[in-house]
Formats: structure tokens, C-alpha cells, sequence
């Protein structure tokens, strides 16, 4: 039969075809005679065609176009020649190719990694991944089935980014989440990656990435988020990210990049914060806190956000939360805190160990401390509300949370009980000593200091923490990391006891446990490196797990 339905496709085409000269164009035996002996039409009509034209028009009534057609996803009028010279079904396979290569390579890159114990696989997988596709996130985030949440901004997102992948996976979403804090486009990739599978394919409902400030504008291009949460802007590592102004227009840039559909979240209590959001062309979700009798009256000396974006007036503070985040209007009435939709009242802070407060009449408990924190889960809660989920279901999931490694993450010791709290600059810092000292009633410190590129090499913002708050609370304070000898120069001029400043993790950890009695809490406030350094240290005892484990 088929060779019937080709006689006669030749037969038509047959008809079409120019006479080239003597024998040219002559019917085979398998012709009918009438087709032989019929004069050619397009020879009459003196018109000539493409060579080729006819074994197209084969292809199309053989039925191999329409499933061409139908594999690339295109109108059924399209012909062949034009998808052919397009070369786009081309381009698309090729491009598929190179993600699926991609992801096999940063598979095998992450699980290489883990196998050495030469880290978590948290980074280099991405990096390896992006050599060979670097189109490959944007790729694999196409492939989540209901988008993704990005969160930025200088404290928080780590806690944040955990928050918002908890109440999701309460849900019943299967999330990809960069969990181990690396924030940059490579850790992002490489956690999108960890997701996927053998097809090249993410598997996986929702996209939780926290993304470094600078990083942001890059990521909103590739994974096209769905919510964007900006927690707040305070001086962070200078030498890396430049003035505070130059991250708020990276920030503003990426934020007026949403796609449609996208929604900004932001903290209205931060006027850094609030000054990037009052200019976008798309109204975002303001929350912050609203419960005076948890904040202070004055400013920190560190404060970054003192005046007026307006008129360069001094900022009128009713309330100051964490640095300068608070109620803040502008005396000349230029600029003043938006007023948020989402907001936390009735607060209530024990130590490190909880929170509670009441957002939009429903009460929340967290197992988290200090009142930055609460920022941080008024930002994951008023995500999941507008991802769809249940005030109930939100409240009832945040009880049993669960804090990221190195984010109040608890380690026991012989009856002893180590705090790690990473502290990475002036804002940062001082809130984990004021929650450490009056909410914890803390006596016992490590205090780690590294300067490697994930700390930022100038240390420089040391002099802006108030170390003063140890003089005269803490029993024994350990001075460590690799500029251990600086910070020691700093709590002397604090006028704080300290000991010989050790830059060996090890030996700093077993002078904290020395000087630390059974029962009792030691607080480990350290910058990032630092952390990683002390945990490692930590695993290597066997008193924590590996933190990809956690």
C-alpha cells in the first residue's frame, strides 16, 4: 500500500517538475503510462522550481510535517522549508542537550565534593554547571511547576529563604531551596541542579533561592520569580558591595524588572527599603512591626538610614526595632514609612529560644530569638499569604520550625549548651549581642573574626559594634578567627575582659568549653567563614553533623 501512495505522490509531483533536457524527468516502470506520456504542465507554463520542492511536499503528505509540527509545538500551517531553514527545532535540541550536559556535570561535580569531604557541594557544582550551559538556571527554573520566591537583602535571608521553604513543604510542595546560605548565582544553580534529574529536568513544585544583594538583578533575569522579598539594607562589606546607595539602585534596578504577575515584598519599617519601593511603577506588599513597647527611642551610633531621602533632614524615630528599621517620618513631612498591609503586634521575645507575636489577628509562636527574627517571620508570613496559604496552616507549621545551621543552631557538649549565631556586621552584630546579653542573659562568648572574601577583607566595622555591652555582663569572652588578634585591640578599648585572642578553631573552642560550666550557654557570634571554620570543627568532633546532613 505504500508503495502505492509514493507512485502516486510521484505522479503529482511528477507534474510539477521542470524539464531539464533529453531522458530527464522520463517515467519509471512503476509510473502509470498516462503519466509518461502526458506533456509537462510547469514545462508549458515555462516555470521553473527549487530543486527539491517536491520531496518536501513528500515529507508533508507522508505525514512526517504535521509530526514535526506537532513535536515542535507550532501552528499547523507552518510548512516545512520555513522550519528547516529556521533552524530553531535545531537550536532547541542542541539547547537541551547542553542543559542536560550541564546538570550531569554539576551532579557529578556536587557528588564528587560530598565523596572528598572537600565541602557540601554547594557552589562549585553551579560554577561547573555554567562553564558548559550558561543558560542553565533560567532552563531549570522554566521546569518548577508554580515558580519561585527569591529573598535579599544585608540580614535574614538565610532564616528567611527557611521560613518560606517550611510553610511550603507543610503544604505538601516539594521545594528546591539553596538551604546552605551560598547566595551567589553559582549557589543558586547549584541547588537547582541538586533538584533536577537524569532527564536534565528540575523536579520540583516551588524555587526558594536567597540571593546576595549584589546578585539580584541577575537572578530576577533568569529565575523570573514570582515574589521577591527585600528583609532591609544596612552597611555590609564595604569593600565588596560599595556604599550602601550603590546596593539600593542594584536592588531598585532588579525590582523594577519583575515580570508581570510578580509581586515585591518589602519592609516598610527599613527607610532604605522604603524609599526603592515608594518609587516602583507597581505597588509592592508592605509589612513591618507594630508594637512600640518592644523597640527603643534613639538610634545605634551604627545606624545607617538617619535622614531624609528628600530633603536631607534628620529622620524623627518613634520606635527603633534593629538599626535603623522602626516608625520614622521626616519632620519637613517629605518621606515617611509606608503604611503596611501585613504588620506584627503584641510582641513577645524570650532569649534565644522564642518568639511570639500576632499578625493579622492570628497568633504565631516560632522557636527562634531576638526581635530581628521577627522581621524574618513576618516576611516568610506574609509570603505564604500571598502564595495562597492559610493564616491556620501557617501558624500551626512555624511551631515546629527548625533553624538553619549556624543560625541559632543549637550543639550540646557535656551538659554544655554552644549558640551559634552568625554575626557579620555592625547590624547584625549588635542584635545578637542584645539578645544574647538582656534577653538570654548570656555570660559566656566565642567571638569569631575572619576576612576571607565571603567576610569581606576590611574589619574595619569592628569599631561599630557595641562591644561596650559585654563590659562588665560577660564572664569570659574568646576572642578567635583569623583576625582574632584585632578584635582582641577592640574589646581592650571596650574595656572587656578578654583572653588571648586564638586563631586555631580548634583551640578556641576548647578554651570557651574550658571556661564554660555544665548547664550553662556559650554564645559563638562569628562572621561567616569564621562559623563555617567552628563548625567544621564541631563535625570533625562529632558533636554536630555535616551541615548538608541537617
Amino acid at each position: 500500500m505504500l508503495c502505492r501512495r509514493l507512485a502516486g505522490y510521484r505522479t503529482l509531483d511528477r507534474g510539477r517538475l521542470p524539464c531539464m533536457g533529453r531522458g530527464e524527468g522520463r517515467p519509471q516502470r512503476s509510473e502509470p503510462a498516462v503519466a509518461c506520456r502526458s506533456p509537462c504542465r510547469a514545462a508549458d507554463q515555462g516555470v521553473r522550481r527549487a530543486p527539491g520542492r517536491g520531496l518536501a511536499d513528500d515529507r508533508q503528505r507522508l505525514g512526517l510535517l504535521p509530526a514535526l509540527r506537532r513535536w515542535r509545538g507550532g501552528s499547523p500551517r507552518d510548512r516545512l522549508p520555513r522550519l528547516l531553514d529556521s533552524g530553531d527545532s535545531v537550536d532547541r535540541a542542541l539547547g537541551l542537550i547542553r542543559k542536560t550536559a550541564a546538570v550531569w556535570a554539576g551532579k557529578a561535580t556536587g557528588a564528587l565534593s560530598r565523596v572528598s569531604r572537600r565541602g557540601g557541594g554547594t557552589t562549585l557544582p553551579g560554577d561547573v554547571a555554567r562553564a558548559i550551559d550558561r543558560r542553565v538556571l533560567a532552563k531549570l527554573s522554566r521546569d518548577l511547576a508554580h515558580g519561585s520566591v527569591v529573598i535579599t537583602g544585608t540580614n535574614g535571608k538565610t532564616t528567611t529563604a527557611r521560613l518560606v521553604t517550611w510553610l511550603l513543604e507543610g503544604a505538601g510542595y516539594k521545594v528546591v531551596s539553596n538551604r546552605a546560605g551560598a547566595n551567589l548565582i553559582f549557589g543558586a544553580t547549584a541547588a537547582a541542579i541538586d533538584g533536577a534529574g537524569i532527564d536534565g529536568r528540575l523536579r520540583a513544585d516551588w524555587g526558594v533561592f536567597e540571593i546576595d544583594e549584589a546578585s539580584l538583578p541577575r537572578a530576577v533575569e533568569e529565575i523570573q520569580p514570582r515574589a521577591t522579598i527585600v528583609l532591609n539594607l544596612f552597611r555590609d562589606q564595604l569593600d565588596r558591595y560599595g556604599e550602601l546607595e550603590s546596593v539600593a539602585k542594584k536592588i531598585e534596578s532588579a525590582l523594577g524588572a519583575l515580570p508581570d504577575g510578580s509581586r515585591a515584598i518589602l519592609n516598610a519599617d527599613d527607610p532604605r527599603v522604603a524609599e526603592i519601593g515608594l518609587g516602583l511603577a507597581r505597588v509592592p506588599l508592605w509589612y513591618g512591626l507594630d508594637d512600640t513597647s518592644a523597640g527603643a527611642r534613639e538610634l545605634p551610633h551604627a545606624a545607617d538610614a538617619r535622614t531624609c531621602p528628600k530633603c536631607g533632614a534628620s529622620l524623627r524615630f518613634d520606635a527603633v526595632y534593629a538599626g535603623h528599621d522602626g516608625l520614622y517620618s521626616c519632620p519637613n513631612g517629605d518621606f515617611a514609612r509606608p503604611a503596611p498591609e501585613v504588620t506584627a503586634t503584641r510582641i513577645e521575645l524570650d532569649g534565644f529560644d522564642r518568639l511570639a507575636t500576632e499578625i493579622q489577628g492570628t497568633r504565631v509562636e516560632v522557636p527562634l530569638g531576638g526581635l530581628y527574627n521577627c522581621y524574618n517571620v513576618l516576611a516568610a508570613f506574609a509570603t505564604a499569604r500571598t502564595l495562597g496559604l492559610e493564616p491556620s496552616a501557617i501558624a500551626l507549621r512555624l511551631r515546629g520550625f527548625r533553624a538553619t545551621f549556624g543560625r541559632q543552631e543549637r550543639v550540646e557538649f557535656r551538659g554544655r549548651h554552644l549558640n551559634l549565631v552568625l554575626s557579620k556586621n555592625p547590624a547584625g552584630f549588635n542584635e545578637a549581642l542584645r539578645t544574647a546579653v538582656d534577653l538570654a542573659r548570656g555570660h559566656s562568648f566565642l567571638i569569631g573574626l575572619n576576612d576571607r572574601k565571603a567576610d569581606g577583607a576590611d574589619v574595619s566595622w569592628i569599631w561599630d559594634v557595641d562591644f561596650e555591652h559585654l563590659r562588665g555582663t560577660s564572664s569570659a569572652v574568646v576572642p578567635a578567627g583569623n583576625r582574632a588578634h584585632d578584635l582582641a585591640v577592640r574589646l581592650k578599648y571596650a574595656g572587656v575582659e578578654a583572653a588571648p585572642p586564638e586563631t586555631d578553631p580548634g583551640r578556641a573552642l576548647d578554651a570557651l568549653i574550658e571556661v564554660t560550666a555544665a548547664g550553662e550557654t556559650a554564645h559563638l557570634l562569628c562572621t561567616y567563614t569564621a562559623m563555617l571554620d567552628l563548625r567544621a570543627e564541631l563535625v570533625r568532633r562529632g558533636w554536630a553533623r555535616p551541615y548538608w546532613e541537617t
